[in-house]
């Protein structure tokens, strides 16, 4: 027997949205679940044909390759067409809320009780550090409260010799259901708080909660170049799961703390140098600051304030190790407040020698590769 179309199964055009096959999905679930037509078995084969159908187009591969060759595109996706049940968590607001109702857990294999194992939380740990601690890389210490399985019971909270048992109310299910008219509704059961096991001596250290807090110090290798805002993620080191479930994990987000003269912008760094007029008219040496200590800079004569030096190299190493960002030095024309009665004689013996024309503004150049480093600096140090 042939397939009807997706697009017709759901009831909408083929340049349907998103959200209008989303919406037409919801209808058809609600309406055809087979907890709201028990017995029929018309209502369950279009249940899962619709659910089918929005396997497929709510995939935009599935769907454009659904359009072009029809159901032969999609059928190597391998039975019902590639159809998913984990699409079903687009509508945990819908079958969340029902979920109890209708028995949508049983339905798709995951009715079982909802004790057991689980995996435990993760956390996060807030690490501030310096900016040459950053540029560097480092290891540091540091102590979390969490939750960790306890080692008397293992995590069972049962008291050594003794293991929980299945809970006589609810068979082990962690729910009660009953029927009422034609819906079947199901309550938590209130014997086992829904765990589906009971502790019939509960262990006396973690008083049968399986877990206890504890302060636990761990070592942090910080990678030379992570920028603030970044985090390292530790493996297994959150809280300790449920039921004697895994850890969670732990989360470090480091936050890095300004300089006094370097400003990064990605693996690049910024600073800006004030220079006296003299040096940058005829020339010479100044002395710069870089990561690794202070450095002699060449300035060409005739240097005009403003301009950028390009040290290649000597910026933030790259946080994958593989390479170093540039540092960008800024020289920028220094104007003394006060002056000695000498520099101002010969200050006022340049300004006799200059030309007594009128300057006149002068419009930069759109290809000029200094000016346009400039201007990204221009706007980090605005």
């Amino acid at each position: 027997m042939s397939k009807r179309d997706y697009y017709e199964v759901l009831g909408v055009s083929r340049d349907a949205s998103d959200q209008d096959i989303k919406s037409a999905y919801r209808k058809l679930a609600l309406k055809h679940h087979p907890d709201r037509n028990p017995g029929s078995h018309e209502a369950e084969e279009k249940f899962k044909e619709a659910a089918e159908a929005y396997a497929i187009l709510a995939d935009g591969d599935r769907r454009a390759a659904y359009d072009r060759f029809g159901h032969a595109g999609v059928s190597a996706a391998g039975g019902a067409g590639g159809f998913d049940p984990t699409i079903f968590a687009d509508f945990g607001d819908i079958f969340g809320g029902l979920r109890d109702i209708f028995g949508f857990g049983d339905f798709f294999g995951g009715g079982g009780r909802r004790g057991g194992p689980q995996r435990g939380s993760d956390l996060r740990y807030d690490l501030e550090i310096s900016f040459d601690e950053s540029a560097k890389g480092m290891e540091t210490n540091i102590q979390i409260p969490r939750q960790e399985t306890c080692e008397t019971c293992r995590g069972s909270g049962a008291a050594p010799g003794t293991s929980p048992t299945v809970c006589p109310q609810c068979g082990g299910r962690g729910q009660i259901r009953y029927q009422q008219g034609f819906f079947t509704v199901a309550q938590t059961c209130h014997q086992c708080g829904g765990e589906g096991r009971v502790i019939t001596k509960a262990c006396p250290d973690c008083r049968g909660h399986g877990h206890m807090a504890r302060q636990r110090k761990l070592t942090v290798r910080i990678p030379a170049g992570i920028a603030s805002g970044q985090r390292l993620r530790l493996y297994g080191e959150g809280e300790a799961g449920p039921g004697g479930g895994p850890q969670g994990d732990l989360y470090v987000v480091v936050h890095v703390q300004e300089h006094e003269w370097f400003r990064r912008e990605g693996d690049d760094l910024y600073c800006r140098v004030p220079v006296t007029y003299p040096i940058l008219a005829l020339g010479g040496e100044i002395t710069v600051p870089t990561l690794s200590g202070q450095e002699k800079l060449t300035v060409p004569e005739g240097t005009a304030t403003g301009h950028v030096f390009r040290l290649r190299g000597k910026g933030m190493p790259s946080v994958s190790g593989r390479a170093h960002g540039d540092l960008h030095i800024v020289v920028e024309v220094v104007t003394p407040k006060k002056l000695t009665k000498e520099q101002r004689h010969l200050l006022e013996q340049l300004a006799r020698t200059m030309p007594v024309e009128k300057l006149k503004p002068v419009k930069p150049k759109e290809d000029d590769e200094d000016r346009t480093v400039f201007d990204r600096v221009k706007d980090i140090f605005s």
